[in-house]
């Protein structure tokens, strides 16, 4: 990447300049946003609402859980497609990101040359960690504006406000359901920042992008089980994947935060101890 570097021909008299921060952030976002794997992953993503909706009417007949209220009630499609790409679709497309921000780097021998940068270890972490959060922040609009645009189009908005009915029974307007899909969407960001930070740990930890995608998904597989265990109910606080079906909370009347709170602060977690180990891994690693 040659916003790490120094720029062709320059010649500075006091020592290395060092890039602005804003010029590696944008060269950072441009190089993961049109790489074709990443384009090719939220091309997919957005497929997930619009599958979903087109199985509803082609069926009529919708499986259960939130797919009984998506007929007649479009608005509930962007949160149904979020609840289902959450477990795997969204982690794998956030997990790839980071395998490439620095295992992949590593691999291909490009790290070393960001390590020899006039950039500081840290900045370097924020800058990557920056690019998988985009891909994060990308993947989750993918899903949820393809599905309010699939909602609205082939299943209609609900009731006499065009608004959103809610698993309470009552109705919603159409500015409060929206408000409803963007919280879902901020907090399945959130949720992903956290399995991102984790990657990153371990792409930083290895010159293997397989291995990051191995350790990261097998790990949430491993949570989701331990999850379903009833014997060990003392290990939900601290799994990640705790809590992963608190989406449905806004789909509730009255709005109910509890879920969506405990998830939110344990995902925080997770992301500080990703990104402390990403930070001291880099830090220590020989160049």
């Amino acid at each position: 990447m040659t916003a790490f570097g120094r720029e062709a021909g320059s010649t500075p008299a006091f020592g290395p300049v060092r890039a602005p921060l804003g010029r590696l952030l944008r060269s950072e976002l441009r190089w993961v946003l049109h790489r074709p794997r990443t384009q090719v992953a939220l091309g997919l993503l957005a497929l997930v609402p619009v599958l979903i909706g087109i199985g509803i009417v082609v069926t009529d007949s919708p499986a259960g859980g939130l797919l009984t209220q998506i007929a007649g009630n479009g608005l509930v499609l962007p949160i149904a497609a979020l609840s289902i790409s959450l477990p795997l679709l969204l982690p794998l497309a956030v997990t790839m990101a980071a395998a490439d921000a620095l295992a992949g780097e590593s691999a291909h021998g490009t790290l070393r040359g960001l390590l020899l940068a006039p950039v500081s270890r840290t900045r370097l972490v924020l800058i990557k960690a920056v690019g998988v959060l985009a891909v994060a922040v990308a993947a989750v609009a993918a899903v949820a504006v393809l599905g309010i645009v699939t909602g609205l189009v082939l299943l209609g908005p609900s009731g006499s406000t065009h608004g959103l009915l809610t698993l309470s029974g009552t109705e919603v307007g159409p500015g409060s359901a929206l408000a409803r899909v963007s919280l879902a969407a901020v907090w399945t960001v959130g949720q992903l920042a956290a399995v991102g930070a984790m990657a990153l740990a371990v792409s930083s930890a290895t010159e293997h992008p397989l291995v990051v995608l191995a350790v990261v998904l097998g790990g949430l597989i491993v949570f989701g089980v331990l999850s379903a265990i009833p014997a060990l109910d003392w290990l939900q606080p601290v799994l990640l994947t705790t809590g992963a079906f608190a989406i449905a909370d806004v789909l509730r009347d009255p709005l109910p935060l509890d879920g969506l709170a405990s998830s939110s602060v344990r995902a925080g977690c997770y992301l500080l101890i990703g990104l402390g180990l990403t930070l001291a891994r880099t830090a220590t690693r020989e160049a």
